[in-house]
């Protein structure tokens, strides 16, 4: 009687398809480092470095000319350079929520993306300090915003919600970059260790003496290279006892970081007395939004790479899921907030505050505002449906829509409320410059650049945290089905 009434199991759906083995996952893994570069990576890392050049001629030309090349005037006295920030600090947060939060929360299917999420985060971090250090117009002077005693006993002003940026924004660019760094050290010890295999399957390919002297340097630039990353990782117990604890400490210690930063970076805005800015619901609001253009950015990346080397087993149609999930859920966040400003402006009362919302959807720059409201409110509604999130060519293009309508929510908040203030007779219309133009997408190249080298030189994926979660892995499982052959990396001298 009991079994006839007891309930079925729902079968999980897997996270490492086809019954992947460790050798398959290794193979798989460390082939994109040890093959020789594609010529797409060629194209697209000379393309971005000759994109990242454009920032670096704005920033030679604003330093030697000064913050006027900008298009900031009153009373838009903030511009892009607030809004770039803004926007690549909150690219860089779904790093941290996969890797940290989703680790305490012992969500197996982080493992397959945590790793790319870490790089990006450390490099958005990266483009997003370029604008608070260089707006400051003198940029040798930009060390004052550290509390150093110098002889003129010049302190910064710790009530100013900027130096609190400076400190949030420090912080977390440190844990992310030791929390990246330390979960990359396992696979790191294994690319060491395979390369006196890679060299010598290389070596016996070789054509001529050129190649042969052309691979015994890359050999020593390579063993040195990875031995010294991997710190002396040998795989022992005692290792890997310490490297768990020290990683879940890291993980306990971002978790706050992944709140406590885009709020922070939020009190520019709250903190102030303009209408639209003086609001209570900045905070969860920004965070909300930072997780869902972050996973946004992640869907940009991870799809393209799933394609082109061949990872579809391990990041699955169940990762694209549990991602486009989120920022669905996010993504309806950001528009319960804009809603909520809406109505906290009409019932407060205030006449200021009613006519700044009022503005942003019917006034001067209603074009960004409705733009916003497409990419984050109405794109993310069609991942309800199983047949958007299976269909990636959808998806990767509603993450770029994610991306595009978050930096023109930045866009809306920090000019709208500026360029029409308390006196209509100061009123004005805030427009870029080219210099501003140049400099904020000159960073996406030097984003791409790093990102290249990244995948390049580095593992992708953390291979050592997927083993753990794959059909191998499990000691009840006795037909694992590992696939040996066939491996996507066979032959090093394609």
């Amino acid at each position: 009687m009991l079994d006839e009434v007891r309930p079925a199991d729902m079968p999980r759906r897997p996270i490492i398809e086809n019954q992947r083995g460790f050798a398959w996952i290794t193979e798989a893994v460390c082939g994109i480092v040890e093959r020789r570069a594609p010529m797409w990576w060629w194209v697209a890392f000379i393309m971005s470095c000759m994109v990242a050049s454009f920032t670096l001629i704005g920033l030679i030309y604003l330093v030697s000319t000064g913050t006027g090349v900008w298009g900031l005037n009153h009373p838009a006295m903030w511009g892009w350079a607030i809004v770039n920030f803004v926007f690549w600090i909150g690219i860089g947060h779904a790093g941290t929520l996969i890797s940290a939060i989703l680790c305490l929360l012992k969500q197996k299917w982080r493992t397959s993306i945590n790793r790319s999420a870490e790089a990006m985060t450390v490099f958005a971090v990266c483009c997003a300090g370029i604008f608070p250090l260089f707006h400051v117009g003198r940029v040798w002077f930009a060390w004052f915003l550290m509390p150093v005693h110098g002889y003129q006993s010049v302190w910064p002003n710790f009530r100013s919600a900027l130096e609190w940026d400076v400190f949030a924004v420090s912080t977390y660019g440190t844990v992310s970059v030791l929390f990246w760094y330390m979960g990359m050290i396992p696979d790191l010890a294994t690319i060491r260790d395979r390369c006196q295999m890679v060299f010598e399957q290389r070596y016996a390919t070789a054509k001529g003496k050129g190649q042969q002297f052309f691979e015994k340097s890359l050999f020593t630039f390579r063993k040195y290279f990875y031995g010294v990353l991997s710190m002396g990782w040998r795989g022992s117990n005692r290792h890997w006892s310490n490297y768990e604890m020290a990683y879940l400490l890291l993980a306990g210690l971002s978790t706050p970081l992944v709140l406590s930063v885009h709020t922070v970076v939020s009190f520019d805005f709250a903190i102030s007395n303009l209408p639209g800015w003086h609001t209570t619901i900045f905070p969860p609001y920004f965070v909300a939004g930072a997780i869902f253009s972050g996973f946004g950015m992640v869907l940009t990346l991870i799809l393209p790479l799933r394609a082109l080397f061949g990872l579809q087993d391990l990041i699955t149609q169940y990762h694209i899921d549990c991602m486009t999930k989120i920022c669905l859920a996010t993504g309806t966040m950001v528009g319960y907030a804009y809603g909520m400003e809406f109505f906290i402006a009409w019932y407060g009362a205030n006449p200021y505050e009613a006519f700044a919302f009022v503005n942003r959807a019917f006034g001067q720059y209603a074009w960004a505002y409705w733009i916003m409201i497409s990419c984050n409110v109405i794109s993310p509604q069609f991942f309800w449906f199983k047949a958007v999130r299976k269909n990636l060519w959808f998806v990767w293009i509603l993450s770029i829509f994610i991306n595009v309508g978050m930096w023109f929510e930045r866009f809306v908040i920090a000019v709208t409320s500026l360029a029409n203030d308390f006196l209509p007779s100061s009123w004005g219309y805030y427009s870029p410059s080219m210099v501003d133009i140049f400099t904020f997408f000159g960073t996406f190249g030097l984003f791409g650049a790093l990102f290249l080298l990244f995948i390049r030189f580095l593992p992708l994926l953390a291979f050592g945290e997927i083993k753990a979660v794959s059909p191998q892995a499990d000691v009840h499982v006795h037909d694992h089905g590992a696939d040996h052959h066939n491996s996507p990396s066979a032959g090093y001298n394609e």
